[in-house]
């Protein structure tokens, strides 16, 4: 890592998720307990709400939540709960809401209100003696510390990996504790990788606009790449599903547009790979997150850990693209660590 990197923030708060990652592993036992009391005995759904990065790792866990309950999961808008006054009955939902600092008015506002509605309640953020914590039944601490960095980088892989957890104990595949070690190697490996981003960061140096696209457990991940990508490196970027980018966009793709993809394991992950090889067929510039990409990762991790590593990925490469266009990461235009909305 260059000089440059090292004096990141961004950079520095990034080098934290192996470790944080395996400090949630050792505490997941009793997390799973936690959270499988936390749920109501007859659930009706999972409720997620978050904003930024956290809404993000929402999509990510209602498609976990809806895997592992046979039940439906829902994302919460804060918006239409703020503006149009909302009364709906959340009474046999668990409702979870995600926050780094535990301190984005709406999102504390909409889990209070969900909370009044009926549902049970819990809280993930880096800080219980939050607001968020204390409208919550039950807190999940992070444990990740504090970010000075304007974009999230640990407590987003944290949230990731907490939902993963929320999923094994509302009776969802439950990994092994092999799984999640290598997960953790995963992600220090990818960290261990600066030349792989830089050389892919040069490449997109006078990269405007892209499309990025995942599928599944990896549509979450998608978002958040594409998010970082925008606050970070200022590249106007469109998440979408591998399968929505046909009804529409890929018209864009035909006509020379960037397309970035992040891919997984399992049938998520063909689908993106096909919608790949289509997309080079047309001649449009592709680059890839997965496999033996342009970003590569590991086989054989579960697909709800391999997202994991994958997002580290692309916050690795928001970060390579800020720095070679001369911006500075830790403080994005316009962006504050806490949004008031």
């Amino acid at each position: 890592m260059t000089t440059t990197f090292a004096s990141s923030l961004m950079a520095a708060e990034m080098a934290e998720q192996p470790a944080a990652l395996r400090r949630l592993l050792a505490r997941r036992a009793g997390l799973r307990r936690l959270l499988a009391h936390a749920a109501p005995a007859d659930l009706t759904g999972v409720a997620f709400v978050g904003r930024g990065s956290s809404a993000n790792a929402a999509m990510f866990g209602r498609t976990l939540a809806e895997l592992a309950t046979d039940r439906p999961a829902l994302l919460v808008s804060p918006s239409a709960d703020r503006l149009y006054d909302m009364h709906t009955d959340y009474t046999g939902f668990l409702a979870v809401g995600l926050s780094q600092s535990g301190r984005t008015p709406e999102v504390v506002a909409t889990l209070a209100d969900l909370r009044s509605a009926g549902a049970c309640t819990v809280a993930m953020t880096s800080d219980c003696d939050s607001p968020l914590a204390r409208v919550a039944d039950v807190c999940v601490d992070l444990a990740v510390g504090p970010e000075r960095a304007v974009p999230t980088t640990k407590a987003f892989s944290a949230q990731l990996a907490a939902l993963v957890i929320l999923a094994e104990a509302l009776g969802g595949e439950v990994a092994t504790d092999i799984a999640w070690g290598a997960m953790a190697h995963a992600v220090q490996v990818a960290l261990d990788d600066w030349q792989s981003a830089d050389e892919l960061a040069h490449r997109m140096r006078t990269t405007s606009h892209l499309a990025v696209v995942g599928a599944g457990l990896f549509l979450g991940v998608a978002e958040e790449v594409a998010l970082k990508l925008e606050e970070t490196a200022l590249v106007a970027a469109a998440a979408h599903s591998s399968a929505s980018y046909r009804h529409g966009p890929l018209a864009l793709t035909r006509a020379g547009l960037p397309l970035l993809a992040v891919i997984g394991p399992g049938r998520a992950g063909e689908e993106t790979a096909r919608l790949v090889d289509d997309a080079r067929r047309m001649g449009a510039p592709v680059v890839v997150i997965g496999g033996n990409g342009d970003l590569p990762l590991p086989v054989g991790l579960p697909e709800q850990l391999a997202a994991i590593p994958a997002v580290v990925r692309g916050q690795q490469l928001a970060l390579s693209l800020a720095i070679l266009k001369g911006l500075d990461p830790d403080a994005p235009l316009g962006l504050s660590k806490v949004t008031q909305t």
